[in-house]
């Protein structure tokens, strides 16, 4: 990390540095005016880092009998699908361990995750595939928390992706102070109504795992923690699993809360249930009872703040 900041790969035309085909650039102006207070970005063309120059003819997915190759537009005889393919694998061994998430360019033969076109033969497209580059970070990094540019318009998906990226930099942060059965332990718990807002039942076998933790060798167990932890959080959180953490939380102030109080906390639940209200709202309410009655074990909860409150993703969903 740079000044606090987590570090996250992204693919360099979206930062505005003129890398495309055409010697131009795809700008995003989330990504570099909002996420950027957050995030520290470093730019990958994997186009440009094999040779391809800029600018250049452009590469398109091209299904044959062999698989899929990145070819020339124009001249079909200039396949590159080995030389992005190398690149991703040298940039994933980059990626592991120093970097916490990666913000792909859609649509794109080398970046794109999914949804890029896939020609046939005779020039028609015929599928959507994954772009080459890609492919080959997805595929050796399954639990680094991954998006495209365009999804991140999308208010659920964008507060999904960033949630997950700091969920995998805690981990790591913990992991550097040395893993133990007892940080292990504490990663689980604190992390407990975020993993029910996604998934109840991964929450569960999660909590079998952690069960063992004095009976078998904690790095394996870890491992096989991360890989199911992180599935389950590539899962959306939805507005009925919200609620049920929201019930669950609110319970914890029962004996504090006098009858109007209960009242209100569960009609701004419920006008979050049905949509009038969004997730800031009752997270807001249930907050001021925490400064007023204060509880250990709920403040230790990373669901009453997963990121930075200025981010205001739960806003929008």
């Amino acid at each position: 990390m740079k000044n606090g900041k987590i570090r996250i790969g992204v693919s360099s035309c979206l930062l505005g540095n003129e890398v495309r085909f055409d010697g131009s650039h795809k700008y995003n102006s989330y990504i570099n005016l909002t996420l950027s207070k957050y995030f520290e970005f470093h730019p990958f063309c994997p186009e440009v880092a094999i040779g391809l120059g800029t600018p250049r003819p452009p590469i398109r997915l091209i299904k044959t009998h062999t698989g899929v190759h990145a070819v020339g537009v124009k001249d079909p005889e200039l396949d590159v699908t080995d030389r992005l393919e190398r690149y991703g694998i040298t940039t994933r061994e980059k990626l592991e361990k120093k970097f916490y998430g990666f913000i792909f360019k859609s649509k794109s033969p080398s970046c794109g995750m999914e949804r890029v076109k896939v020609y046939g033969s005779r020039g028609a497209a015929q599928s959507n595939g994954t772009g080459i580059f890609a492919a080959a970070i997805l595929s050796g990094l399954p639990d680094l928390p991954v998006e495209e540019e365009g999804r991140l318009m999308d208010p659920v998906i964008r507060e999904n992706f960033i949630e997950r990226v700091f969920c995998y930099s805690r981990w790591h942060d913990m992991t550097a102070l040395g893993l133990t059965a007892a940080r292990l332990i504490d990663f689980h718990t604190r992390h407990k109504f975020v993993l029910l807002s996604h998934d109840e039942t991964a929450y569960r076998e999660l909590g079998k795992i952690i069960a063992h933790c004095g009976k078998r060798n904690i790095d394996s167990i870890a491992t096989t923690y991360l890989q199911q932890f992180m599935a389950a959080m590539k899962k959306k959180a939805t507005k009925r699993r919200h609620t049920n953490v929201l019930m669950h939380i609110a319970g914890f102030f029962k004996k504090d809360l006098d009858a109007d109080d209960k009242k209100e906390l569960q009609e701004v639940i419920h006008a979050y249930r049905t949509e009038e209200v969004p997730l800031i709202v009752p997270i807001t309410l249930l907050k001021h009872y925490l400064r007023k009655f204060p509880n250990e074990y709920i403040a230790g909860q990373y669901y009453i703040q997963p990121h930075p409150k200025e981010l205001m993703l739960r806003n929008h969903i």
